[in-house]
């Protein structure tokens, strides 16, 4: 019997729209516990983190809460560090993206080879100086990347960490609302990605194979994979504070999980961005969180035929492991 612990991070500091951090409550009450269980995995939830507002908190630059942003990203490194040491998969329920800053800094301490694929309709990868808007949950990934290092200024309220990925250990799925700045920084690094024209073109499945060829060809390593809901065409996932028309098929999302889970080496997943404050009706948010659940459930291994496949975990996990939410 597999085992697993999943964290709640309510948190939207990252961005302007109130509600986002009632989402971890809305994809619970979804019934994602009941799901994962009926998988044959011992789900620990581990409830939510506290996040703690602070009062003396001014802009950097046009940033806003930065010292709050960063606190919180630092509680959630720590937890994410502690379950993957302990040789769990965790599971993070946002919140807004830029809780991913926390999330894949923590499960690098423990796991320093460690890839990303960031499935998502933005590249968030601004930094102050081009974000447009200054939110934090669009610069996540400027604060991993070792290769910006020279471009980032020194943001109040992350001293606490240094970037550690570097461009080519990273992977995009989904874009197709990139800002000026993101895309200068996309080609001058090399960066992966696929745009949603490039599904249209490759299809998924060509995509998920150049992906993991790209990622896995030179050593087997652990995947972070951070999935922003929406990625998915907002006809799927109404409820999210940034939606974006053209976005990815239920089928095609599906399929991105069930090749991760079949690689046998999803390490730390973050499912982000649900905010049930933006469903225009209950039967919006309904379909968002519902979608939210389906997508962890099939990358844990709930496959589209009714059977469940289960992978060793890569490293092999210390005894008592249990899947870490």
């Amino acid at each position: 019997r597999l085992k697993e612990k999943r964290r709640g991070t309510p948190f939207s500091k990252g961005q302007k729209r109130r509600g986002v951090e009632h989402g971890p409550k809305a994809i619970r009450d979804a019934g994602l516990v009941e799901r994962l269980s009926n998988l044959d995995y011992a789900v620990h939830d581990f409830g939510d983190l506290t996040f703690k507002h602070l009062e003396k908190d001014e802009h950097f630059m046009h940033v806003p809460f930065p010292r709050t942003v960063g606190r919180a990203n630092q509680l959630l490194s720590g937890a994410v560090s502690g379950a993957v040491g302990a040789g769990h998969t965790c599971i993070m329920l946002g919140g807004d993206h830029s809780l991913a800053i926390g999330s894949v800094e923590g499960h690098a301490q423990q796991c320093p080879d460690l890839c990303l694929i960031w499935v998502d309709a933005h590249a968030d990868v601004n930094t102050p100086l081009t974000s447009p808007s200054g939110n934090l949950h669009g610069q996540s990934v400027a604060f991993l990347l070792k290769d910006l290092q020279n471009k980032m200024p020194e943001v109040p309220g992350f001293s606490w960490m240094k970037p550690f990925l570097s461009a080519r250990d990273l992977v995009y799925i989904g874009l197709r609302d990139v800002d000026p700045g993101e895309h200068i920084i996309l080609k001058t690094l090399g960066i992966q990605y696929f745009s949603m024209r490039d599904i249209d073109r490759m299809g998924i499945q060509r995509v998920m194979e150049v992906t993991l060829d790209h990622l896995l060809a030179r050593k087997r390593r652990p995947i972070h994979l951070s999935f922003d809901i929406d990625a998915f065409d907002p006809s799927l996932a109404p409820a999210t504070g940034t939606p974006v028309n053209g976005g990815l098929t239920y089928r095609e999302g599906i399929y991105v999980t069930e090749e991760i889970h079949n690689t046998g080496l999803l390490s730390v997943m973050d499912v982000v961005e649900v905010n049930p404050t933006l469903g225009a009706t209950p039967e919006a948010l309904e379909a968002t969180t519902s979608l939210a659940v389906d997508v962890i459930a099939s990358a844990l291994g709930q496959t589209r035929e009714g059977a469940h496949i289960a992978f060793p975990k890569i490293p092999e996990p210390k005894e008592d492991t249990e899947l870490r939410l």
